[in-house]
């Protein structure tokens, strides 16, 4: 992996404008799972972990990497834009796999064990190796720029309505 500063420059849009392509969307769900405990703690960004089967599963069709789309969570059936780690955190040395989402809304409590449902969207960038905490911190606010940008186009925005999304009854 190719270490990177934080100054190096980036769009603020990625991928097709007006149609979603393949192998998007994908959708994947499975109850949150403890995960490395920084996601919240070490860089104010929380995370909800899929477990390790989602995570492999999701491998055999999406490349690792940084990736947007919508999420939902346990019973409530409301549709939040998401921004997820897809690999092995080169930064943090992880030994397998994981998949991290970052839900773009302020939570009050915890979901650990609740169902999370997610729809991946669209691809934004690989992973990458930093130099420092600060500079993997920035590029994850300026990958949430990049998803909320994504996620207006008309094609992208009409998949939060996806049935998948929805509480299972």
């Amino acid at each position: 992996m190719v270490e990177v500063s934080e100054t190096e420059e980036r769009p603020l849009v990625v991928g097709n404008n007006s149609k979603v392509e393949e192998p998007y969307p994908l959708r994947l769900k499975g109850n949150v799972i403890k995960g490395f405990g920084r996601g919240g703690k070490e860089l104010g960004i929380p995370t909800a972990n899929l477990p390790e089967e989602v995570s492999e599963y999701a491998g055999k069709f999406l490349e690792s990497g940084i990736l947007y789309g919508w999420a939902s969570v346990g019973t409530n059936a409301t549709v939040h834009p998401m921004v997820m780690s897809l690999g092995w955190n080169p930064f943090f040395k992880n030994e397998k796999r994981s998949a991290e989402v970052h839900i773009i809304h302020k939570y009050f409590e915890d979901f650990y064990e609740k169902e999370l449902r997610i729809l991946v969207a669209g691809y934004i960038r690989p992973e990458k190796n930093y130099t420092s905490l600060e500079a993997l911190i920035n590029d994850i606010n300026f990958d949430i720029k990049v998803a909320h940008n994504c996620l207006a186009r008309a094609a992208y925005d009409q998949l939060k309505l996806d049935p998948f999304l929805q509480p299972s009854v």
